[in-house]
């Protein structure tokens, strides 16, 4: 009986999966990348210098890393950014990229850069949106989202107020129901089995309950970090994040380079089937299955937004958060948020599984005895030993750590949505609780599930961007025209008349 339930519980899942992922999920998301691409006259490259600057280019700045204290409800806009990468950077990029290539081949490479690209935009809209409508809540701190632009601009709309509202509400349930899968316990299954195979694999444990002693062992430490950190609140969230996000990120960029310099010589064929397998892999002699354009775009796109969420409208949950006045300069943070997942931590994890010698380079065909879930440890492991594996063991439990700190936020803001600021606290203990369920899961339905409500969660996000579309361009253009051209106009900053009236003059002043 259990098992005809969860058979059946499987494929109706899958069928939902397929329905919101590949027949409508890709085509809104690449569709309103390009819409607001277009729209921003190519705003990532036309503007290319200016967003570089205002991000990455002033992470040494005062103003950047500016703390106003806990009553003022925000966090500096680099604290912004790391925990939104803690989020993002997750077991995506590395298990994700590599059952991408694996399954898509080498050309599913380059539709994870191209859905990218477009994401920038995509990410960049959310974020404008978020800071242009977000406001404080009973307990002074910023509260913004998806949920928020939806209800009140989507919802201003001529006949649109009860479509407005019904859409922020589906879109709360659904990010919280994600927030407990994708983002607490599939992560915590991966650090558990990664943490597991490195470092305990020949230790015979008890079970308990049926469950090995190990598992039980790694959960309650990591319910017990997690549970300090997240009960602290959003400020302790992003203390954490902003020193964790930023070294994990480096030490696996740098481990990748010099996996990446140890197969030099292989550079020139990684990229060209990159790109010559960008279209799809022809059936090869002894009867081999090839790979269909369609199964390369999926597999290319789909896991590329997984990693990055650009379109999921969760990460405005954080960014909204943002010290910032200006909504386009937490928008430019966006884009570089895209910028440094995908195009450099995916590509660094690409680069690494492309150099392992399990992926036939004129073929795209992936060699027999090949494992997607254990490649980059070993690719990692062929150059470094032992080590190599235990580097890549630690470097998931960072990344699927924060990114399970960072979903704690955005969950917490979507219960803060529909009950309130008591609803939220609650939320959280019920959040770090369930960490130890990951940790002793052995069914991977959850993770499927979970997946699927990310995809649910995009469809009423895509809808309030697209729907306020205009707006995102009149804030851009307000912007152009007053910090690149030097307009002296005045400048667009919130739907709330006393936050517009609050923040004018600083932003005139020089205040972003």
């Amino acid at each position: 009986m259990e098992n005809g339930f969860i058979a059946n519980l499987t494929a109706v899942n899958d069928a939902i999966n397929g329905f919101v992922w590949v027949k409508i999920g890709l085509v809104l998301l690449l569709g309103t990348g390009v819409i607001m691409t277009v729209l921003t006259k190519c705003f990532q490259i036309t503007h290319l210098g200016h967003w570089w600057r205002k991000t990455i280019g002033s992470v040494f700045s005062k103003d950047t890393h500016k703390k106003l204290g806990k009553a003022s409800g925000s966090v500096s806009q680099f604290q912004a950014l790391c925990t939104a990468l803690a989020a993002t950077i997750g077991t995506g990029n590395i298990a994700g990229v590599s059952a991408a290539i694996c399954i898509g081949g080498p050309g599913a490479v380059f539709w994870m850069w191209i859905a990218a690209f477009l994401g920038m935009m995509t990410n960049y809209s959310e974020n404008i949106l978020g800071i242009y409508y977000r406001r404080k809540n009973a307990e002074g701190e910023w509260s913004g989202g998806a949920m928020y632009y939806l209800k009140d601009g989507l919802g201003s709309y001529k006949g649109c107020k009860k479509i407005g509202a019904f859409l922020a509400g589906i879109f709360s349930v659904f990010a919280i129901l994600a927030s407990f899968g994708i983002g607490n316990m599939g992560q915590i299954n991966k650090i558990t089995l990664n943490i597991k195979s490195a470092f305990f694999s020949n230790i015979a444990a008890t079970n308990i309950a049926g469950v090995s002693f190990v598992n039980w062992a790694i959960g309650f430490v990591l319910m017990v970090i997690g549970g300090f950190v997240i009960i602290g609140g959003l400020q302790r969230i992003a203390s954490f994040a902003e020193k964790v996000v930023p070294f994990m990120a480096v030490i696996y960029i740098f481990g990748s380079l010099i996996v990446f310099c140890a197969h030099i010589g292989t550079v020139g064929a990684m990229f060209a089937s990159i790109f010559k397998f960008a279209f799809g892999i022809r059936a090869v002699a002894g009867g081999a299955a090839g790979v269909a354009i369609s199964q390369v775009i999926t597999q290319g796109c789909k896991r590329g937004v997984f990693s990055n969420e650009a379109g999921l409208g969760s990460s405005v949950m954080v960014h909204s958060n943002s010290n910032v006045k200006e909504p386009v300069k937490q928008g430019l943070w966006g884009i570089f948020e895209v910028f440094a997942d995908t195009w450099v931590v995916c590509t660094m994890t690409a680069i690494v599984v492309l150099s392992s010698g399990a992926i036939d380079l004129k073929t795209g065909m992936v060699k027999a005895g090949t494992d997607d879930a254990t490649l980059v440890a070993k690719a990692f492991g062929n150059i470094f030993g032992k080590p190599g594996e235990w580097f890549v063991a630690i470097a998931v439990l960072l990344f699927a750590f924060t990114t399970v700190l960072g979903w704690s936020h955005y969950g917490s803001k979507a219960v803060e949505y529909l009950f309130g600021i008591k609803g939220a606290k609650v939320y959280r203990v019920i959040f770090v609780l369930m960490m130890i369920s990951g940790a002793i899961m052995t069914s991977s339905l959850a993770w499927d599930i979970s997946d699927t409500f990310n995809g649910l969660m995009m469809i009423p996000n895509l809808i309030g961007v697209l729907a306020l579309s205009p707006l995102v361009v009149k804030l851009t253009n307000n912007y152009v025209e007053r910090k690149i051209h030097g307009k002296d106009i005045e400048p667009i900053l919130s739907y709330d008349e006393k936050i517009q009236k609050e923040y004018a003059p600083l932003v005139k002043q020089g205040e972003e």
